[in-house]
Formats: structure tokens, sequence, C-alpha cells
């Protein structure tokens, strides 16, 4: 029997790295403020901000705790109202709350991205707005910006699931004050943890760089644009050293070594991403039990996992739906269904009481989630399509396949 593939490891470390990882590890230089210049973080930093079209980035120990630094960055009052899709990790508003925020949950569609009318409707009593590109699915990005310019609101995007995504051609995490990305092990680039954040401010650049821990005079190591002094950037740096607190989120040598060899894949897994999810939604989408939203019009998307909606089945038949799925040997989690699940709103305890959300919770009752990683083969990926709709006709029968 052919077993599903294995939908979990990442791809390789390309054989490139290991020569820096050894000569890292010979030497013991982890820390990225040993070195006098040119540290393996420093130069992250520049490439990535170069891929990326910004002027500056900042290298950290998680997408975490990039957000949290660009909420601290934008010097926001204590208990500032911080809007946030209700569709997105715990690890969200989790930064908001660590960050001496207050997360405002807003409406999430079927399409899983930010409902416009309550986005809006929110507006007026917030300070910012934190926009997190849930599994890569952008929201309305134009009406977003306008809106929130209209408000004098900053943006941060956080584009943990979205490196390589454009929208209007323009990269995603480009597009709003600050952009956060990560580097955690199921990312489109991989150091096992890690983040990363992008800003063309140097105010926002130096007070972030400072607290994410660069005591002294450190902040001398992190590169301006292409190596090249830039006045305005060492006159933030001076003018907040010492009046910022340290929070110690670095990322190490090792982690951007790691990074580094990897960003060159990064148009590779793009492509091959985005065409293994269109092959397997164009199957999906001839099922009448499973409906694949479609993309919005401007974005240009690098998925890495494939998210549908159950159509016309009750609880007790999607949850045999999530099982069958599991019984040939594809794991399909429901979002809502799943016991404890970190993307369930009413599962952030930690925020108080549960907000009245009817359209994400609605959603999340019937969205699913499978792992779709960029190696997988054509093969792989029929089979993967194979089980879910097999897994839909145990449930609701035939009729999708065979038309009877």
């Amino acid at each position: 029997m052919t077993l599903p593939p294995n939908v979990y490891d990442a791809e390789p470390i390309p054989a490139s790295a290991r020569d820096e990882i050894e000569r890292l590890l010979s030497s013991g230089d982890l820390f990225r403020y040993t070195a006098p210049e040119d540290a393996p973080v420093a130069l992250l930093e520049r490439e990535f901000a170069d891929m990326m079209g910004a002027k500056y980035a900042l290298a950290v120990a998680s997408c975490s705790a990039a957000l949290f630094l660009s909420l601290k960055a934008l010097d926001l009052p204590r208990g500032a109202r911080v809007l946030i899709p209700a569709f997105t990790f715990a690890a969200v508003p989790s930064a908001v709350v660590h960050a001496d925020c207050t997360p405002v949950l807003v409406e999430v569609g079927d399409n899983y991205r930010i409902d416009i009318a309550d986005f809006e409707a929110k507006l007026a009593n917030a300070d910012a707005v934190l926009i997190s590109h849930m599994r890569g699915h952008t929201s309305d990005m134009d009406a977003i910006m306008a809106l929130s310019e209209r408000a004098g609101l900053p943006v941060i995007e956080d584009a943990a699931h979205s490196l390589g995504t454009t929208w209007h051609g323009k990269t995603i995490g480009t597009i709003g004050r600050i952009g956060c990305f990560s580097f955690q092990s199921y990312k489109l680039v991989n150091s096992g943890e890690g983040g990363i954040l992008i800003t063309d401010d140097p105010e926002l650049l130096a007070r972030a760089v400072i607290m994410s821990g660069a005591y002294e005079h450190n902040w001398k190591k992190h590169k301006a644009p292409h190596g090249d002094n830039s006045p305005e950037l060492a006159q933030a740096f001076a003018r907040w050293q010492n009046k910022l607190p340290l929070y110690n989120t670095r990322l190490s040598n090792l982690a951007a070594a790691i990074v580094r060899p990897q960003l060159a894949e990064v148009p590779r897994r793009v492509r091959d991403g985005r065409a293994n999810h269109d092959h397997v939604a164009a199957i999906l989408n001839g099922s009448p039990w499973i409906e694949v939203p479609g993309k919005l019009g401007p974005e240009e998307r690098a998925p890495d996992s494939l998210q549908f909606n159950l159509v016309g089945m009750d609880a007790d038949e999607t949850r045999a739906f999530q099982d069958a799925a599991a019984a040939r040997g594809v794991k399909v989690q429901v979002f809502g269904l799943s016991t404890d699940n970190a993307r369930a709103f009413w599962n952030w305890e930690f925020l108080g009481p549960v907000p009245d959300l009817p359209k994400t919770r609605a959603m999340l009752a019937r969205a699913c989630d499978t792992r779709l990683p960029a190696r997988l083969t054509r093969a792989e990926l029929d089979m993967i399509a194979d089980a879910i709709l097999g897994a839909a006709e145990d449930v609701m029968g035939d009729v999708a396949r065979f038309g009877t």
C-alpha cells in the first residue's frame, strides 16, 4: 500500500550553509554582537531587506518578538487598542498583550479575510492596526490602508505566512509601516525558530533595534542601507540610547547562517507552492461538499498549506469528515472543532470575556486546514486530494465523483 506523503518535514538546509555553520561551531561565535562587523545576523538583515525592497530589517527570536517590538517601537500608550483579525494564531493577541496594549478582534469572512464593514466600524476607537495575513490569505489592503490612513492609524503587517506574496505587485510586508515575518520550521524559510521585521522608517528601526537588546553602542553593528552611512539612522540611535528598555529578543548567528542560503530558494518555493495549491484546489472545487475560496484580484499568493470550507455538513458530519480523512492518512484540521485550537478566538481565555463574533465563529466551524509544502510531487498532491475527496464521499455519498 502506498503511504500518504509526510507533510511535516521541512526541506533540507542547503549544503552551502554547512561550512558557515561549522565555522561558527568551531569558533563558538554565536552571539550577533561578537564580531566587529558583518556578523551573519547583520548580513541576513541587509540581504532580507534588499530582497523585500525595504530600507531596514531587524532579525529577532520569532515573529511574535517582531510584532511585540513593532508595537513598542510605535510608542503606543499603555492600553492602546489594536485592531487584529479574529482569525489568527494565539501568538498575535499575545504579542499585543505583551506590548501592554489591548487587542480588539475584527470579524473575518468565509474567505478568511477581514470583514471590511466590521473593520471600519471599529476604527473610531482604535490606536493601531495589526493585520494578520493568516495562512497567507491577504485581506483587502487597498481598503484597509485607505481607512487606516484616513483615521491616522499606523498599520503593522503580520506576514508570517506570506513571504513571497504580492499585492498589486507590491511585496506583502512593505505596505504598512512595519512588516513581520517568521522563520519557524513550518514557514517558507526555516531556522527552527526566528523572525524578522522590515520598515523604511529609521525612527521605528532605531527604537526596535535598541529594545531588541542592542545594549551600549551595539546598534552601530546594524547595517544601514547597502552598508552606507545613514545620518538619520545614526541620529535616531543616538536619540534613543539609554532611554528604552532592553527586551533581549535577538537572533543568533547560527540561526542566521541557516536562513541566509535559503533566501535564494524563495522564488522557487513560491512558484512550486502556488502551483501545488492551485492544482489541489481545482480538484477539490469539483466536489459539492468542498469550496476553496479564490484569491482576491490584486493578490499573488505564496501558499504552503491549503484551506477549504465544508459545504452542507452539520457538526457531526464535519467531525466524521475529519476522522475519515485521518483514516485515509491525511490530517485535516477543522479550526473550530479541534480541541483547544490556538486559532479559535474563544480559546484565547487570557483576553477575558469571549466577544460576539458570529461570522468568524461560523467560518471556523467549517474551515479546514491541511499542510501542502512546496516540495510535494504531483503524485503526492493527487494522493492528498483523493483522500480529501474520498473522506467527503465517505460521509456524504459519492455524488461528487459519479454524479448519481
